[in-house]
């Protein structure tokens, strides 16, 4: 019999897997909406297929002994258990699979370590983020919607903009002291993460305007925080944004496992304060585009060296999370992690339909606590608030999501 394919831990799975916590589970969740209902009996077998189509999601972590150098993934030729479940309709239906997806992470013994829910015409996936991420798993939907539906459901092609001069931005803030952290609202008493999901028109922004969606995203972020720590009375200091930026193909060759990197985003406390809009825009764009050219590890040069094999896990897990705890007033202010306009149709066919809504929601643990996920589909903004409960309630979430809404409509800019 041949012994399974075993696959070292990436490095932003090992550091992960170093630090998990049980009562705020690494998840991303996904939640994809369509006009109609869906096959039980179609939907497990194209969800099927379409991980045979794509084998690297087909795997959970093998065992080892505790003084092994390296966790690894073990590839399975077929799913450990059955991943696409059917939940009964009912008034908090909708409300309880979000709170699923927060709060009850696939297995990472289990493969492969997600699970696709179905709450009436809603579908919710749900990923263990110690072996995924967001678009690896929306890549397979695709190929799911594809085979369900018999319809093409191949990604658009990226928008085109014009090529533009490498430059270094100007009046960067300065990165050598502690950011700004979002200040606590109304902690709730119990752990984990809370969410709320909202629809929101998208941005205007003029032709050939220097500056893209993504930056006035990034710009209604800073602000939003800004505002809500000024109202809770902290110290202006300066914001750090972590941006994932994701360079991989969407198309069926998309290398599937944890393929973004992070970048920061710098605010000083003025930029922030009656900004000209049109000023901070420009200036956004420049640090964007500068970081997203930079070439960098994912998780920067320090990752590496930790995650080298040089003593078992187990002590470098115990190093890995001491250090993560004293970088601890170093993490960034927050997270934004734009998807952009979904590349693919997610068209299930005639009776089911083509997505209007998809969230997404990334996990927020402390200290950073708080992230914000935004995603466009059928020309509609889908913006996901999560926190942890430890920092805010729903309360503070829903008085963030005005001030973002508010602030968003700021950076429609006239030229």
């Amino acid at each position: 019999m041949t012994a399974p394919v075993r696959i070292p831990f990436p490095v932003v799975d090992e550091v992960s897997r170093h630090c998990l916590q049980e009562e705020e589970p690494e998840t991303v969740h996904i939640e994809v909406h369509l006009p109609g209902p869906v096959d039980q009996m179609r939907l497990r077998k194209a969800f099927t297929e379409a991980l045979h189509r794509h084998p690297r999601i087909l795997m959970r972590e093998a065992r080892g002994p505790w003084y092994r150098r390296r966790y690894e993934w073990e590839l399975t030729p077929e799913p450990d258990v059955e991943v696409v479940t059917f939940a009964p309709p009912g008034p908090r239906a909708l409300q309880d699979a979000r709170t699923r997806a927060l709060t009850e992470a696939p297995p990472l013994s289990v493969s492969p370590p997600i699970r696709l829910e179905v709450v009436d015409s809603v579908l919710f996936l749900t990923i263990n983020h110690t072996a995924l991420d967001g678009p690896a798993c929306l890549r397979v939907l695709a190929t799911a919607a594809e085979l369900y539906g018999g319809r093409d459901n191949a990604p658009a092609a990226p928008p085109v903009r014009p090529a533009e001069p490498r430059q270094e931005p100007s009046d960067t803030p300065t990165s050598w002291s502690p950011p700004a952290r979002v200040a606590p609202g109304t902690p709730d008493p119990s752990p984990g993460n809370g969410m709320l999901v909202t629809e929101l028109p998208l941005p205007h922004r003029p032709k050939g305007s220097p500056y893209t969606v993504n930056d006035q995203l990034m710009v209604t972020t800073a602000l939003t925080i800004a505002h809500w720590n000024r109202e809770h009375g902290a110290r202006p200091r300066p914001l750090r944004i972590t941006m994932p930026v994701d360079d991989r193909p969407r198309d069926t060759t998309m290398p599937i496992g944890n393929g973004t990197r992070l970048v920061e985003v710098p605010f000083a406390p003025s930029e922030l304060d009656h900004p000209d809009m049109s000023a901070l825009l420009r200036r956004t764009a420049e640090r964007t585009q500068a970081l997203k050219a930079l070439p960098r590890p994912q998780l920067g040069h320090g990752a590496a060296l930790l995650t080298a094999p040089w003593a078992p896990v187990a002590a470098r897990a115990a190093l890995t999370r001491t250090l993560r705890r004293a970088a601890a007033p170093w993490t960034s202010t927050t997270l934004l992690s734009n998807i952009g306009r979904i590349p693919y149709p997610l068209d299930f066919g005639e009776e089911t339909g083509r997505a209007h809504a998809v969230w997404f929601s990334a996990p927020a643990r402390m200290p950073r606590g708080l992230t914000v996920t935004t995603a466009s589909t059928a020309g509609r903004l889908h913006l996901a608030l999560r926190w942890s409960r430890a920092l805010l309630s729903h309360g503070d979430g829903a008085h963030l999501r005005d001030l973002f809404e508010h602030y968003l409509h700021t950076t429609e800019v006239t030229p």
